[in-house]
């Protein structure tokens, strides 16, 4: 059986390692419910059809292909590129709205806008005051798009994920686990 979930223990410096193993016992049940689900979802299909019938996600939703861009005279790869520059411009346009809106609340604004194709992760913060967002985030739920936002916009006050990082996340989305959550698992299923 290929390993399909990791489990990542955070820990406050100094915690012994009998304290870490004894919380993971006690909460032995909920991880393998986690990862039974995980391995459930990845047991999915990733093919994609690119016709008028195909479905790709769009704010969270399968959308026919159809209505997402003009497919015709193209072949395969020419949907595949189209598709690609429309999720680009979609996403850049809904993170622009979505950091305006936060802007407020967080009290700091980003010196530049950016939307990426990255590998690794949904957003980034620089120190610079430059944040970039990945473009297949344009996939994922507003609401999830919006704790992206917000997660990256608090590290233009607090560059590191300390208390303080996670009382102003808190702070304007309370429920930004529950969030962060959905893009643990589902965000493999955000791709095209």
């Amino acid at each position: 059986m290929d390993s399909v979930g990791y489990v990542t223990v955070k820990a406050p410096n100094n915690t012994s390692e009998e304290v870490i193993t004894n919380v993971i016992k006690k909460y032995k049940k909920e991880i393998k419910s986690r990862l039974d689900l995980i391995e459930k979802e990845s047991d999915k299909s990733d093919y994609r059809l690119y016709e008028n019938e195909g479905k790709f996600l769009y704010l969270g939703k399968e959308v026919p292909l159809s209505e997402l861009i003009d497919i015709d005279g193209l072949n395969e790869e020419g949907l595949k590129e189209k598709l690609k520059k429309f999720y680009f411009s979609s996403c850049k346009s809904i993170v622009n709205e979505r950091v305006k809106f936060y802007q407020r609340q967080i009290g700091i604004k980003p010196k530049v806008i950016e939307v990426n194709d990255s590998k690794t992760k949904w957003g980034e913060c620089t120190s610079d005051k430059i944040i970039t967002f990945n473009y297949r985030l344009i996939m994922a739920p507003i609401e999830i798009i919006d704790y992206v936002v917000v997660h990256e916009m608090c590290h233009l006050h607090h560059m590191n994920h300390d208390r303080s990082f996670w009382r102003k996340v808190g702070s304007i989305l309370p429920d930004y686990k529950k969030r962060e959550e959905y893009l643990a698992i589902n965000g493999r299923y955000m791709t095209f």
